[in-house]
């Protein structure tokens, strides 16, 4: 009797363990989201031949959310151009919460596209009255306690920048986004060095206007285990940033993408297809100039760093970047 006794102690005590591994395993696996991705309510190409035409992306909510499941999102969220019009066809989802990409005007007169997350549709009328008046925008962000951040700031995408534009990203932002699935590695190794000198938090998304990019970017937040861990993980600066970065063949895939299903939406804009086979030329230009421009403002933020605090590293980083 005393030796079947310890054969069931011991067998208890191998699942007990078997048990044990699983849970802290599954505790410590965390969980993942994309944080930044489009669908068709992002609304027209800003590119002034396309505007009437095209869209920036032709995703439907739908389709974007069932693809980040089958990709291992925990969550799902979008983040359309000053859009929650895609809101009604995911509410009922009981892991997807609201967020916007919102374009807002920096006080240096340029501009800034701020990802905000987990927001009301009240929250984005008040974020969209608010866009043009960065100091209002903020303090909203603030009163609401919103988590935001300042997306690809080392990219043209929308427009130019100033020195001051980096200090306001090293001091206004709770965020910083040092993984896009569209930028060059370049822009991301910048963004996420901006995030260390900082002390700002990092997220990733893929940036997906185009569905064979959805979930190629993404942010872990390790022992989460619901969307107000997850949340309250990337305020703590917990988030880890995984996937790919941006580069010519996945953008030339996607802009290719877009125009079919412009032409497939506007079987008139036929003729445009004739300019298909310039899209490369294009890109690889944007992506040179992407480069520069990467490279341009690192240095520039690093030189009045050092010029500011007296930073040796800085100055040699920066003579580096230049």
């Amino acid at each position: 009797m005393v030796h079947v006794r310890k054969k069931q102690t011991d067998s208890q005590m191998f699942f007990a363990s078997v048990t044990v591994l699983y849970w802290s395993r599954h505790y410590n696996k965390g969980m993942q989201c994309d944080l930044h991705v489009h669908t068709r309510h992002s609304g027209m190409c800003t590119i002034p031949l396309l505007r009437a035409v095209c869209r920036e992306c032709y995703n439907e909510p739908p389709a974007v959310y069932e693809k980040l499941k089958r990709l291992g999102m925990d969550l799902v969220t979008i983040t359309d151009h000053d859009s929650i019009d895609g809101l009604e066809e995911l509410r009922s989802r009981p892991d997807f919460f609201l967020s916007e990409e919102v374009t807002c005007q920096l006080p240096s007169g340029t501009q800034l596209h701020v990802g905000v997350y987990d927001i009301t549709d009240r929250d984005h009328i008040e974020l969209q009255r608010r866009r043009s008046d960065f100091e209002a925008l903020l303090a909203w962000l603030g009163e609401r306690d919103l988590f935001f951040s300042a997306n690809h700031v080392f990219s043209s995408l929308t427009g130019r920048r100033a020195i001051e534009d980096f200090e306001l990203f090293a001091s206004a932002f709770p965020a910083l986004e040092t993984r896009n699935g569209h930028m060059l590695p370049r822009a991301n190794e910048n963004a996420a060095a901006l995030a260390d000198y900082a002390g700002r938090a990092e997220v990733g998304g893929s940036d997906a206007h185009a569905m064979a990019s959805v979930g190629c970017a993404y942010t872990v937040v390790p022992r989460a285990r619901s969307r107000h861990e997850y949340l309250e993980g990337l305020r703590l600066g917990l988030g880890k940033v995984r996937g790919e970065a941006g580069g010519f063949r996945k953008l030339t895939r996607d802009v290719l993408w877009i125009g079919w299903h412009m032409v497939r939406a506007n079987p008139w804009t036929l003729p445009l297809a004739t300019l298909a086979p310039a899209v490369p030329l294009v890109i690889l230009w944007n992506y040179a100039q992407e480069s520069v421009f990467a490279r341009w403002w690192m240095a520039q933020y690093l030189q009045a760093r050092a010029a500011r605090g007296g930073d040796r590293s800085a100055e040699r980083a920066a003579e580096v970047a230049a």
